[in-house]
């Protein structure tokens, strides 16, 4: 198989990176992907940055075994805490998706005043307010970290009341600091876009880094010669560490028929046994 015919790898601590996927998906019709989910140890935002650097490892591990020519970091935590870890150590190209989000953000803003709302992990790294200065110095950033977001993603309760409740209480402050830009700092946000566009206005532009990674992989893989020209349809393999039928429920909302099975594997210790 010639190097531009391999794989695209995605990694996520849960189905949430499965909104990043499905821009690529969207980008780039050509290309295959090969995701995996850690269903099993998410969410990633409470751990130390040193255990998200050793389930990044263990994750990209099993992807460079499954032969892929690029490995998109689909998570925010994982992105602060382990990029350049993995950028140092992999023979392919690696992206995050904190980059593409600043980026994004600095160009929907009018007033410079920029919410960004993650795990407690992302919020703690300032991942983003240091991403976003270096595009826009003199940027007002005001960061809230909202832990129970992803769970009740995982949970599947995006509509429940106790959400919109949980949502209204997280998002008050960015509310009253009156951000006119409000970054999704957590790849399983978009999935409440409605509960988080609801309470925060209209006037407020959601950032969702999925579709300027997306982007991003494109021009990396192109500067690369990398992009995929078989003739043939591509091929996806989808993983989760644990669950494998419920990712294949939550995540075929968003991703429809490119899910067509969800693989149980468990890459606890990968990078030592790869």
């Amino acid at each position: 198989m010639s190097p531009a015919s391999r794989p695209i790898g995605i990694f996520d601590s849960g189905i949430g990176g499965l909104t990043v996927a499905h821009e690529i998906a969207r980008r780039l019709p050509n290309e295959s992907i090969v995701y995996f989910g850690d269903t099993a140890r998410v969410p990633y935002g409470p751990k130390s940055p040193e255990t998200v650097r050793r389930y990044s490892r263990e994750a990209a591990a099993f992807l460079l075994s499954r032969g892929v020519k690029a490995i998109v970091v689909a998570c925010n935590t994982a992105t602060a805490h382990a990029l350049e870890e993995l950028r140092e150590r992999l023979p392919v190209p690696v992206l995050g998706v904190i980059e593409p989000g600043a980026r994004a953000a600095v160009e929907a803003t009018r007033s410079g005043r920029i919410g960004v709302i993650g795990t407690a992990g992302t919020i703690r790294s300032g991942a983003y307010d240091l991403a976003v200065r270096r595009l826009l110095a003199d940027a007002r950033v005001y960061a809230q970290p909202c832990p129970l977001f992803a769970p009740l993603v995982e949970e599947g309760m995006e509509a429940s009341q106790a959400t919109r409740l949980i949502a209204q209480d997280y998002l008050a402050p960015l509310h009253d600091m009156e951000v006119d830009a409000l970054v999704l700092g957590c790849t399983h946000y978009p999935l409440l876009r409605p509960v988080i566009q609801a309470v925060m206005g209209n006037t407020v532009t959601l950032v969702d880094s999925g579709a300027e990674t997306a982007a991003e992989l494109d021009r990396a893989l192109e500067d690369a010669a990398l992009l995929r020209a078989d003739a043939h349809p591509p091929r996806h393999e989808f993983y989760a560490s644990d669950s494998p039928l419920r990712v294949k429920q939550l995540g075929s909302r968003f991703m429809g028929e490119i899910i067509h099975q969800v693989r149980l594997f468990d890459v606890d210790g990968f990078d030592k046994k790869a």
